[in-house]
């Protein structure tokens, strides 16, 4: 039977828990590492394993979007990428009542978990604001994401970041392509899609829009490359990302690249994944609304 109990909030967690949990996911720290810290703030009658399972995902309660809902339609698309994992594969959806005329495109970057269910819902989401959304899973060379989360980080330490990188280079340029596409191009990524976000800001003098969520910085010598707009979501409570802002900033500001930043105060990293507790619902709503607006702007042909 599925989990309908709520979801707890960040601040029913000790710090200290939290930001063990923001190592394990992001592998600093392994399972047993985040256990063994957690053991020491676990209170009363809750283990630290309950704590990890507090912590963990909840997708079926989050969606927003069904796979099946008539206002949209998705299909999987497989490309060719030879500078990369040899294919990629990934999520297509548009909207099944647009607008006449073609569409902008965005680009659709998950976190360290590969193509989970609760992206697959952002690209829908992206879909129902009329872009025409393009998901790719830099897990499909290892066989796909694997329906578990733990699993999934584990397969993700295994992939060749230069070449992953490369697939979704050919996944950004296959959207800016595409004929029913507006010729116009943004992309949204969240924690290492954020991270891949600003990448492509780089690398690709053809984006035009990019919306890191709590992304690392780029390359700090590639930064005068950007021609894109960006739009940065950073978390409050999120030293280990927030620590690479100020030098990023920097950058941006002497190669005079359009930018816009928002730091969302007492929020954890995450914050905009409403599957997990770490969720902040009034900041994520402000983030998105933030997003939608600027592609809206960005994107136009």
């Amino acid at each position: 039977m599925p989990d309908n109990t709520p979801l707890s909030k960040a601040g029913d967690f000790a710090p200290e828990v939290l930001k063990l949990f923001d190592q394990y996911v992001h592998g600093i720290i392994d399972r047993r590492g985040f256990l063994d810290g957690a053991a020491r703030h676990a209170k009363a009658g809750v283990t630290a394993v309950g704590l990890l399972a507090a912590l963990s995902p909840r997708f079926a309660q989050a969606q927003k979007v069904a796979p099946t809902d008539p206002r949209i339609k998705a299909e999987w698309v497989e490309l060719p990428s030879p500078q990369g994992n040899g294919k990629l594969r990934g999520y297509l959806v548009r909207p099944a009542n647009a607008p006449q005329g073609k569409l902008p495109t965005v680009l659709v970057v998950h976190e360290n978990r590969g193509l989970n269910p609760h992206i697959e819902d952002i690209a829908r989401r992206v879909a129902l604001e009329n872009f025409i959304a393009f998901a790719p899973d830099a897990l499909f060379t290892l066989g796909g994401y694997p329906g578990d989360e733990d699993k999934a980080r584990e397969l993700f330490t295994k992939l060749d970041q230069t070449k992953t990188r490369e697939d979704f280079v050919v996944a950004a340029n296959y959207l800016k392509a595409l004929p029913a596409g507006n010729g116009k191009l943004g992309v949204v990524g969240f924690c290492y899609g954020g991270g891949i976000s600003n990448f492509l800001a780089t690398r690709l003098p053809t984006l035009d829009a990019a919306v890191p969520f709590y992304g690392g910085a780029p390359t700090l010598d590639k930064v005068p490359d950007i021609k894109a707009a960006l739009l940065l979501h950073y978390a409050g409570d999120d030293e280990r990302i927030n620590a690479g802002w100020p030098a990023y900033e920097a950058a941006l500001q002497a190669a005079k690249v359009k930018y816009e930043a928002h730091v969302y105060k007492g929020t954890q990293h995450g914050f905009n994944n409403d599957t997990t507790p770490r969720y902040d619902e009034a900041s994520a709503e402000l983030a998105w609304q933030r997003t939608i607006d600027f592609f809206k702007r960005t994107l136009k042909a």
